[in-house]
């Protein structure tokens, strides 16, 4: 598994993978694939996407540490980078299928339903996660300032939560959601564990 982690085309196997749900929603909607209504199949399966990723993301760290695979944390970046373009194709799609890129429509969508202002609100704290995510911001941040912005990921789960939380709501549908919940719930309550058993820097050594 190590050497299968390691090897120099990991990387592009794990690129070419995140790009595969683009792919199937491009084909889709050339060939007609999305149903009844495409704009709703492609604005919803892209924040899916973007959900599904970010749980990927956060479970890095604890696969890392309970399978002591510390190779796996070479992938995280990237993911977290696709957490970032999925999401920004979900506000792409919403505004340009749902709005006709019209910026007064926009900006009023988002203040009056509370749903669309959490899901902008989740954007825009993903924003300075992308924009720090090389090594040269890590640099100029100083890794701790750059772990502690970091962090806002968990924030960002909860809010995205929320936002799926909202728009299912419209449908009374929540299997999703509360499978979703489950899983943000364990890796957080799993950070919070770790965090909790590290020894302070007085008592090691």
């Amino acid at each position: 598994m190590k050497a299968v982690l390691l090897h120099p085309a990991a990387k592009l196997v794990l690129f070419v993978l995140c790009l595969g749900p683009l792919g199937w929603f491009i084909y889709g909607a050339a060939f007609d694939q999305l149903g009844a209504n495409p704009a709703e199949a492609l604005i919803r399966g892209l924040g899916d996407w973007t959900l599904r990723l970010m749980c990927l993301t956060l479970a890095i760290t604890p696969l890392r540490v309970r399978l002591r695979l510390p190779q796996l944390v070479r992938f995280r970046r990237m993911l977290g980078l696709f957490v970032f373009f999925y999401a920004s194709l979900h506000l792409l799609a919403y505004g340009w299928l749902d709005m006709g890129l019209e910026l007064a429509d926009i900006a009023r969508d988002i203040a009056k339903r509370p749903f669309i202002l959490v899901g902008f609100a989740c954007w825009l704290l993903l924003l300075p996660l992308a924009a720090t995510s090389f090594n040269r911001a890590i640099r100029a941040l100083g890794a701790r300032r750059w772990q502690a912005l970091h962090r806002l990921i968990y924030l960002i789960a909860g809010l995205a939560l929320l936002h799926f939380f909202w728009m299912r709501g419209g449908k009374n549908d929540y299997a999703e959601v509360m499978v979703y919940g489950a899983i943000i719930a364990v890796l957080l309550l799993e950070r919070i564990w770790r965090a909790s058993w590290r020894p302070s820097p007085a008592g090691r050594g």
